[in-house]
């Protein structure tokens, strides 16, 4: 075999595979996003947040896709968990233990574990773990994440409901930082010094450093 039909064959297979795991990924999202959630799930949330109206738990719902999508798209690293209400789903969707593992099984080849909530410091660009959700949520909704103009889903639930104990982000940093307000966090600080696909340059660690999310979970 002739080296230039040996990098021709290594170049097609290579292609391949590339085009193999894309394939196998958007069978991933799509189960993702049309997966129903076991019967009764948000019948728990309800009783954990009776003052939630069914179509504000079926917007959580939706919320909690977006996370389960930015750890598939993130190729399964650690991410951090931005919302407490979509946090208080995923806690009852574990404890339906086998339809929790066959879910994870489908939509990640492999159990998405749970670490417990972090603390909340001062450097938003140190949280590797927020910063990949941060990014492929905006991604999703056709949001600059460097620049945005508005919050996607998963980020603005907590302030649409007004949620006491909930995390507080905004788009726009620059009001923000005049307001001084410290219990609100700049959207755009999340965006970091990425690539493009918003995981170059993110730490891989479980451990987050950085502000602003709840539990997180992954690799």
């Amino acid at each position: 075999m002739t080296s230039s039909l040996l990098v021709f064959n290594v170049a097609v297979l290579a292609a391949l595979g590339y085009f193999w795991i894309r394939w196998h990924v958007s069978k991933r999202e799509e189960f993702i996003r049309t997966e129903p959630f076991p019967p009764g799930l948000l019948d728990k949330l309800a009783a954990k947040r009776p003052e939630l109206a069914l179509k504000d738990r079926q917007l959580v719902a939706r919320a909690l896709r977006q996370f389960f999508l930015a750890y598939l798209k993130s190729g399964r690293k650690f991410v951090s968990m931005p919302s407490q209400l979509a946090d208080d789903l995923w806690h009852e969707f574990i404890l339906y233990t086998r339809h929790y593992q066959a879910y994870c099984g489908k939509a990640f080849g492999g159990y998405l574990h749970h670490t417990p909530v972090v603390v909340l410091g001062v450097n938003q660009r140190d949280n590797a773990g927020l910063r990949r959700v941060w990014w492929h949520c905006c991604r999703e909704e056709n949001i600059d994440p460097r620049s945005p103009t508005r919050l996607p889903l998963l980020f603005a639930l907590d302030g649409k409901f007004s949620l006491a104990d909930g995390f507080r982000y905004a788009a726009d940093c620059a009001a923000l930082r005049k307001g001084g307000d410290g219990k609100v966090y700049c959207g755009g600080d999340f965006a970091g010094s990425g690539g493009g696909d918003g995981s170059d340059g993110f730490g891989d660690s479980g451990s987050d450093g950085g502000c602003g999310g709840g539990c997180g979970g992954g690799d």
